[in-house]
């Protein structure tokens, strides 16, 4: 019997193990190759500009529209101080201007042609200046912002005697200042 309970118990083992798993054997698989895409090289963002100085900027904002009003000049028939369609539309433009910005103060400058007495072309001068004075004053500019001086034949636009000098040197001009 006892040879019986070995044969029993070694085939049991042997059973056992006969029924047990085998370990699988490892396969090593390389993983697949995936390619990756060309992509162009893009260079970062340029960085912000600089922020603008306050100040800086209007001090520009203001020359430019003290540019703008002394650019233009308003001119008047030969031997008139009456104004033009074309003056009035400049005098529109300034006095836009001038309502916007209430720092800027204006002279208005009288000028003749070379033709005409001293006292007369000073005359007629002022009587331009006044009615490019008075075209503002009544567009809603105050008067106290607004002075006039003439100059007569005294500072031409453009040398010689042709009309076309002429037609230049008959003129209001404008020079601006700002006050605080």
């Amino acid at each position: 019997m006892k040879t019986l309970l070995t044969f029993v118990a070694v085939s049991f083992s042997l059973a056992l193990f006969a029924c047990a798993k085998k370990p699988q054997p490892i396969i090593e698989v390389e993983p697949p190759v995936v390619e990756e895409e060309e992509t162009a090289y893009v260079p970062p963002p340029p960085p912000p500009p600089p922020r603008e100085d306050p100040l800086e900027a209007e001090r520009r904002r203001l020359e430019e529209l003290m540019n703008r009003i002394m650019s233009e000049d308003v001119y008047f028939e030969f031997d008139q101080a009456t104004l033009t369609a074309r003056a009035r539309t400049v005098l529109t433009e300034v006095s836009d201007i001038l309502k916007r910005e209430p720092r800027f103060t204006i002279l208005t400058e009288g000028h003749t042609d070379e033709r005409g007495t001293e006292s007369y072309n000073l005359g007629l001068g002022m009587r331009r200046a006044e009615s490019v004075v008075q075209f503002l004053v009544n567009s809603g500019v105050s008067s106290n912002r607004l002075t006039r001086r003439s100059f007569g034949k005294e500072q031409p636009k453009a040398a010689g005697s042709s009309e076309e000098a002429w037609a230049q040197n008959r003129r209001a001009a404008f020079r601006v200042q700002i006050t605080n």
